[in-house]
């Protein structure tokens, strides 16, 4: 009877054992599969992966030198602004260097750029756009955010600004591990794509904007968000600019985000006032500028923004003579460990 039991026993196990190479061969697959399709089908991926790159290598620029400007968004600046455009209109006064990714807000961007000054990013200025909805709202993008711009600490840190429980917590760390758990809705939706066209721009209207509140409580919300951001920026010698693309329903909240980043201390940008811009400029979403927008958006942001960027510089670089005591040469590097030379932060 012993040895019968014993037998049932090591059978059960020599089966458990099996199912589990069986398992871990087959998320194997799924991740060397998912890796593979990433790096060589999607657009999204080499496009956000080379911008992070070169937003990495931005360092302080030198008196006499273009500023040096990361600016950082959501699909409102992907298709707004145009970018060869505006870098040829302000060439003699800054180099942008853009990192977009769509469907981000305030909380992609406070650890996406925690993280790029961590691992060397040094601009002279920061440009945050994410437009007034996604700047409000209360969450984060569950793919290519978790992955490329966050490390592991950022991601518990995330969960535990927007209160996730377990499971939420659970889904957006294996999303930061995992490139087949980051990109398996990303996946989904091109297979999708590719037997119903323009899905994509169904569900763009299809699916209900972010909601905005009225002015007491946009300031409640906003003002410490932006203090955060600008703390972070001054913290690593950068000065912050928020910038507001214009929406059709961000109309009566301009005034009311200037306010609060007036309180804030922090400046902000609005090239366009929305009320300005008819329909006929946007997608049909009411989002998003089409082609015409963009070309009207850029222009004046070509003009607005080095005004700005100008003054602001400056002040950077007195900081930097105040700090260390003489004038930052171009010849000023960074070091292995990611520390500066004296005369920069």
């Amino acid at each position: 009877m012993r040895s019968s039991i014993f037998a049932s026993k090591s059978s059960a196990m020599t089966y458990a054992k099996v199912l589990l190479v069986i398992c871990a061969v087959v998320i194997a697959g799924f991740e060397i599969t998912s890796v593979y399709l990433l790096k060589h089908f999607s657009p999204t991926y080499k496009r956000i992966s080379q911008q992070r790159e070169e937003a990495l290598k931005i360092r302080n620029s030198a008196p006499g030198e273009p500023a040096s400007v990361l600016m950082v968004g959501n699909s409102l600046l992907l298709h707004g602004v145009k970018l060869d455009r505006l870098q040829a209109m302000t060439s003699e006064k800054m180099r942008v260097y853009p990192v977009f990714l769509e469907a981000t807000g305030y909380y992609d961007w406070l650890y996406g750029l925690r993280r790029m000054f961590r691992e060397g990013a040094r601009p002279d200025v920061v440009v945050v756009g994410v437009g007034v909805n996604y700047f409000l709202e209360n969450g984060v993008r569950q793919d290519y955010a978790p992955m490329l711009f966050w490390d592991g600490r950022d991601t518990i840190s995330v969960a535990s600004d927007l209160h996730m429980d377990h499971t939420a917590t659970t889904n957006l760390w294996l999303a930061h591990v995992s490139t087949f758990w980051d990109t398996r809705n990303a996946i989904r939706l091109q297979v999708l794509n590719h037997f119903v066209p323009h899905l994509e721009d169904l569900f763009s209207i299809a699916i209900p904007k972010p909601a905005i509140p009225d002015g007491p409580q946009l300031e409640e919300i906003t003002i410490p968000r932006l203090q955060r951001l600008h703390e972070l920026c001054e913290a690593n010698g950068a000065k912050l600019i928020l910038l507001i693309p214009p929406t059709l329903s961000s109309v009566h909240a301009v005034d009311d985000m200037a306010r609060a980043a007036q309180k804030a201390d922090v400046d902000i940008s609005v090239p366009v006032a929305p009320a300005t811009v008819p329909a006929r400029y946007y997608l049909p979403d009411g989002m998003h500028l089409n082609a015409d927008g963009a070309v009207l958006f850029t222009a004046a942001l070509a003009k607005d923004l080095p005004e700005r960027i100008v003054p602001l510089k400056n002040m950077v670089q007195r900081e930097r003579v105040d700090i260390s005591g003489h004038t930052p040469i171009a010849s000023d590097k960074v070091t292995r460990e990611g520390t500066r030379t004296p005369g920069t932060l």
